[in-house]
């Protein structure tokens, strides 16, 4: 089944937020030939995956609204504060007809990660100390079994809504 991508309108059917062809470019141009050798069918399956987990971790810390309450995936949305452009105190906005292109870079580098493994693996629990040989691996204690992606959060970060603020519109 062909992938269906979110094109900006709101579809109710998106289940990607990067089209087939635009992962495929943005990995050339970083030089990440492993993206080109899957097949179109790894290569939607694993673009669902990267949407579904970014929809999964970020979805309830998006700025802003949805555009549409019938839309399938959290963008395009609405009042997303713009907080690297300063213009004389107006607040600006991304678009809400798009899904922002740090978010799309986001979606293909999971992408690329999910082709080669669960992005969000069942936890287990964490080695003390294992030696086999020669070789001995000890883990910290208290440290996570889960993924962490800081390229990703830093990427997907100016989208996200500040803590403990609030708006005050006075009427």
């Amino acid at each position: 089944m062909a992938l269906v991508t979110e094109d900006g309108s709101g579809r109710a059917d998106a289940e990607s937020l990067l089209s087939v062809s635009d992962a495929l470019t943005h990995h050339a141009n970083r030089g990440n030939a492993a993206w080109a050798l899957l097949s179109t069918a790894a290569q939607e399956q694993a673009l669902r995956k990267a949407t579904d987990y970014i929809q999964g971790v970020y979805g309830l810390r998006w700025g802003g609204y949805r555009v549409s309450q019938t839309q399938a995936l959290d963008w395009p949305r609405y009042q997303v504060v713009r907080r690297d452009v300063l213009a004389s105190h107006v607040v600006q906005y991304w678009p809400s007809n798009e899904v922002p292109a740090g978010v799309k870079r986001a979606c293909a580098e999971l992408a690329l990660r999910a082709s080669a493994g669960d992005l969000n693996p069942d936890n287990s629990q964490a080695i003390k100390r294992e030696k086999v040989g020669p070789i001995e691996t000890e883990y910290q204690d208290y440290s996570s079994a889960a993924p962490s992606y800081p390229a990703i959060d830093a990427a997907l970060k100016p989208y996200l809504a500040t803590g403990g603020s609030a708006r005050l519109v006075r009427g």
